[in-house]
Formats: C-alpha cells, sequence, structure tokens
C-alpha cells in the first residue's frame, strides 16, 4: 500500500484525512502524470458517488485539473464502471471516480483510471504520490486562456446503461427480482437498466440523501434484502455497494449468495458453454475454501492473487482469464468490462438464471460454503498493519500455533486491509466452534501487542 493511495485508490473521512487541498494536490498531479504524453489539450472524465462530500471533492478535483491547463468533463452520479467504461468510449485521456465504495457516508476517496480504462498500476501511483507529498511546488500553473474548461455530459448514464444492456442476448423478462441501490451510484442506474431489459422489478433503498449510502443497506447489509424477498416473493434480489462495483445475491429464501458462489454458477455455466477461457477464474487468497473443491471437482482452474480486484485484473490481462473476482462481489466479466462491475455481474447473473431455469437456491449449491470467521483489530493512526505482521514474532509464533490446530481440513489468513485502518484475522474450516476460538485467540494476541 503506498503513501495514499491503497489497493483501491486514496480514501479516508472527507474533509478531515482526505482534504478539498489534498484532492486538489492529487487532481493536479494526476493531470501532469496522465496526461503526459498527450499533444493536445488534455480531458478528464470526472464521476461521483451519492455521498454528500462528493461534490466538495469534486470542485476540489476541478480546481487541480483545470489549474494546470487540462479539460474536464462532469459525468455526474455514476457507477465506477460507469467512469472506466465512458473514458475509453469518450476518447478521454484519464478518468477519476470520487467514492468510498462500501464504507459509511463519512468517508470518501479517488479513484483513478487510465485512458483504456484500468486502475492505475503502482508505479504510476507512486509518481503521483511523490508529486503531491515530496514536490508540489514543481507543477506547472496556467493562467489566463491556458487554463482548463469545465462541461457537464449529460448523456453518461444512458451511454453506460446501453453497454451493459448489450453484454446478453435477450431480455429478462419473467423474473421478478428485487435490487438493493444501497442509497449510492445504482440509484441513477438501476431502474433504466432492469425495468429496460423486461425484469419485474422491486428497487429499493434508492433515494439517495447525501449521508444514508450504505446505511443499513446494500451488499454491506444483504439480511435486509432478504427479508425483502421473503416478504414480497420475489425470486431473487441483487445488492450493490455504493459505487456498484460489487454485487451480492440472496436466494428465494433470502439466503445470501455471495461473490464465490456467484462466480461459481457463473464459471460452470461458461465452461459448458466453452466460453471461460482456459477454463479457469482468477480468486483472491479471500475466496473460500469451499470455491476451490468446486473447481477442483468441476475441473475448472484457479489462480489465485493477493486482496483486491486490481491483483485479479492484472492477472486476467497477463494470462488471458476472462472471468475473475473476490468473495465480497467484485466481479471482472473482461470480454465486457475493465474493471468490476456489480451491475453487469447482476444482469449476468440473471441471464444464466433465466436460462437454467431452476432456483437461485439450487444454482447455489454448486459450491459448499466452509464455515469462516473474520475478527477485525483496529488500527490507530501510528500503528503499519503490514509491518506490524511482518515483523512481530509473538504474532507470527501465535498464527503457526493455529494453523496446526485447525490442520488440513482449514486455513488461516491474517492481514493489513488495503482500504481500512484495520488487520483482518480469517479462518476457515469445518469446526466452526474451533476456527472461532482461534480467530478470537490470535486477534487477543494482536491487539496485545498493539498495546505495548
Amino acid at each position: 500500500m503506498g503513501r495514499l493511495f491503497g489497493t483501491d485508490g486514496a480514501r479516508g473521512i472527507a474533509n478531515t484525512e482526505l482534504s478539498c487541498e489534498l484532492a486538489m494536490q492529487i487532481g493536479r498531479a494526476a493531470a501532469v502524470v496522465l496526461t503526459r504524453h498527450t499533444s493536445h489539450t488534455a480531458r478528464i472524465v470526472i464521476g461521483k458517488d451519492t455521498r454528500l462530500s462528493s461534490d466538495m471533492l469534486e470542485a476540489a478535483l476541478v480546481a487541480g485539473i483545470c489549474s494546470v491547463g487540462a479539460n474536464v468533463e462532469l459525468l455526474g452520479y455514476v457507477p465506477t464502471p460507469a467512469v472506466a467504461y465512458l473514458v475509453k468510449k469518450y476518447g478521454a485521456d484519464a478518468g477519476v471516480m470520487i467514492s468510498a465504495s462500501h464504507n459509511p457516508a463519512e468517508f470518501n476517496g479517488i479513484k483513478l483510471f487510465s485512458k483504456d480504462g484500468f486502475k492505475l498500476r503502482d508505479q504510476i501511483e507512486e509518481e503521483i504520490e511523490a508529486l503531491v507529498l515530496d514536490d508540489p511546488q514543481s507543477i506547472p500553473l496556467k493562467v489566463g486562456g491556458e487554463l482548463g474548461r469545465v462541461v457537464r455530459n449529460p448523456h453518461a448514464v444512458r451511454d453506460y446503461v446501453k453497454h451493459i444492456m448489450s453484454t446478453i442476448d435477450g431480455n429478462l423478462e419473467g423474473i421478478r427480482v428485487a435490487i438493493d441501490c444501497a442509497n449510492g451510484s445504482a440509484s441513477a442506474t438501476a431502474e433504466m437498466l432492469f425495468k429496460g431489459l423486461g425484469a419485474n422489478c422491486y428497487i429499493i433503498n434508492d433515494k439517495p440523501d447525501g449521508v444514508n449510502i450504505n446505511d443499513g443497506c446494500g451488499s454491506t447489509h444483504p439480511e435486509a434484502l432478504g427479508e425483502f424477498v421473503r416478504k414480497n416473493r420475489c425470486q431473487l434480489g441483487l445488492a450493490f455497494d455504493g459505487d456498484a462495483d460489487r454485487c451480492l445475491a440472496v436466494d428465494e429464501n433470502g439466503t445470501l449468495v455471495d461473490g464465490d458462489r456467484i462466480m461459481a454458477i457463473l464459471a460452470a455455466y461458461m465452461k459448458a458453454r466453452k466460453s471461460l477461457k482456459q477454463d479457469t477464474v482468477v480468486v483472491t487468497v479471500m475466496s473460500n475454501l469451499g470455491f476451490f473443491r468446486f473447481a477442483d471437482d468441476n475441473g475448472i482452474c484457479t489462480s489465485t492473487t493477493k486482496v483486491g480486484d486490481r491483483y485479479v485484473l492484472e492477472e486476467m490481462l497477463e494470462k488471458g482469464f476472462n472471468l475473475g473476482g473476490e468473495s465480497s462481489g467484485h466481479i471482472i466479466f473482461l470480454d465486457h468490462a475493465s474493471t468490476g462491475d456489480g451491475q453487469l455481474t447482476a444482469v449476468q447473473l440473471l441471464s444464466v438464471y433465466k436460462q437454467i431455469g431452476r432456483k437461485m437456491s439450487d444454482l447455489a449449491t454448486v459450491m459448499e460454503r466452509y464455515p469462516q470467521v473474520m475478527v477485525n483489530v483496529a488500527l490507530s493512526p501510528s500503528v503499519n498493519g503490514r509491518e506490524l505482521l511482518d515483523s512481530d514474532e509473538v504474532i507470527r509464533s501465535a498464527i503457526a500455533q493455529s494453523e496446526e490446530a485447525v490442520g488440513m481440513d482449514g486455513r488461516i489468513l491474517v492481514r493489513a486491509s488495503g482500504t481500512e485502518p484495520l488487520i483482518r484475522v480469517m479462518i476457515e474450516g469445518r469446526d466452526f466452534d474451533l476456527i472461532n476460538q482461534h480467530a478470537v485467540k490470535i486477534a487477543d494476541v494482536i491487539k496485545g501487542r498493539i498495546a505495548q
């Protein structure tokens, strides 16, 4: 993780950790680095989610970008994957998304995309960080007629929705589905998309007020969607996060169908139709043990990366795979998108659901999900979680002892979060009581070491 950018952009509490001054500097530095080789006046597109602070940060970014002579095209409230798609469609030089994804409303973030719609490589982000943190005075500022200009694009939502609709054959008529927009970016697109494809939709949590994004709803709280599906006798439900780059589902009983199970359903379908390239799915170390057993049982290969859909994407691009993602619901269909896209995932899943013609609860049985326990240990700003885990022998010894106790039918993963000030302790295994005991034990050891 860099000095400004984590696994998914720069992120923090808006107006304190992620200040307007910092946003303006990021805008300046990003415009300089990402348009360095252009011979024309550069153009950068900006999208945002529905947080109250998004307008404020948008204004700061616009000021920074225009101050170095680049033009800005405002896309308004759109999902993160819409920015990734539209930056290439519109022939822009770079894209910016203002969002903190699944985090609460007080957080916000800045995600950067290249002209091809891909998240930036680590070394490019490091160049931007160096300009912002080490040498901001070296950025040349423009005056007079050389300043950048700002325009608003009223067609961004329509153009993005048309693209997602084009990724399936036929329609979604006859499907009774609940859609949870998390009071976020999907609120601007979901009705046009799903009703446009003919689904019988119940769209909920689509009334953002600036502070209710992810609040008791969306993919971070799928239990609310599950209850709605049961009460309204829907066939399934789909939940997005604040910027709609991830998707989780619930079956007709309101039971969660997580990202691993969604990938398993789609991978099995694609393999049967010979559209799963190299019969391989790219996943992260956080995918459930059950997914790896599913893959083995079905002749599907897995390629495993560290946490973060950017690393999943890098592996897909390098090896030529076309399906990958995370258990959290970030799923990448490289044939159609350059980043994880919750609504694209939803449309693909609904299309498969319709074609197979079985209940979602039946489809989800393609994969057995092993019990999993996750314990988060909060960190103070002065503690570097990654360095602590790498250097503390007491913590490493505790993890080794627990690995021996869990044995071959389980696994332990302890890692510093790339998006929040946390150390995550995750254990999977067949014996829930055993893994829960050891997850708490490791977390307590980490807490004790931090307190010293």
